[in-house]
């Protein structure tokens, strides 16, 4: 499993597909430059941004599913550890973001249900809400979608949340990550906080 975590008794975790945007979500949050690119499978090891003074942890996890150029054997290693690593900490997890990209993520999901598959983002949203842990369907790359509602609509279906997805306000979260628009991210990461009586660390989600 991965190493190097630092000992913090509060982490919110940064998941997904490879290439959907979370390292540039990340660098958002933080404003500190990790490594991305169009080439899925950039990052295969969690970058931590740590905060010792306030015993709290930001982590970006390796993505899983198809990675261009790696090998199916390795994928299924990194998601393995992806879902070790989460079923570890999981007491210690405040939130999960899980990001998915908006503008690919239904006909992803349409492909793996018509060969009998569970798609990769259910199975991993339905992992996450086993395990109790407050998780945030982070939806990117919104900038690039023509017909918003609809398709926030048929993704907030696939999910198990019947329309209209605003409903869902507390859970499903239209950003751009590119265009730094995280507004309806930043406050369910908020409320989730002051839920958890962690109110010390909303500073790092204005």
């Amino acid at each position: 499993m991965f190493q190097g975590r630092p000992a913090r008794n509060s982490e919110i975790i940064l998941v997904g597909r490879s290439n959907v945007g979370k390292s540039t979500l990340m660098r958002n949050i933080t404003g500190r430059a990790f490594r991305i690119g169009k080439k899925p499978g950039v990052t295969r090891k969690p970058n931590f941004y740590d905060h010792p003074q306030h015993n709290f942890l930001i982590t970006d996890l390796p993505g899983f599913g198809f990675m261009s150029g790696v090998e199916r054997t390795y994928r299924e290693t990194i998601k393995t550890d992806v879902v070790q690593y989460v079923e570890s900490n999981s007491n210690s997890i405040l939130a999960a973001v899980l990001v998915i990209d908006g503008n690919s993520v239904i006909e992803i999901i349409d492909r793996h249900l018509s060969r009998g598959d569970i798609p990769h983002d259910i199975d991993f949203y339905n992992f996450l809400i086993d395990l109790e842990i407050p998780t945030i369907l982070a939806i990117n790359k919104i900038d690039k979608i023509n017909n918003l509602d609809a398709s926030l609509d048929t993704i907030s279906t696939s999910f198990g949340l019947p329309q209209p997805w605003k409903q869902w306000s507390d859970i499903i979260a239209p950003i751009s990550a590119k265009k730094g628009d995280l507004s309806s991210m930043l406050s369910i990461l908020r409320t989730l906080l002051h839920d958890a009586k962690h109110d010390d660390l909303l500073q790092f989600f204005k």
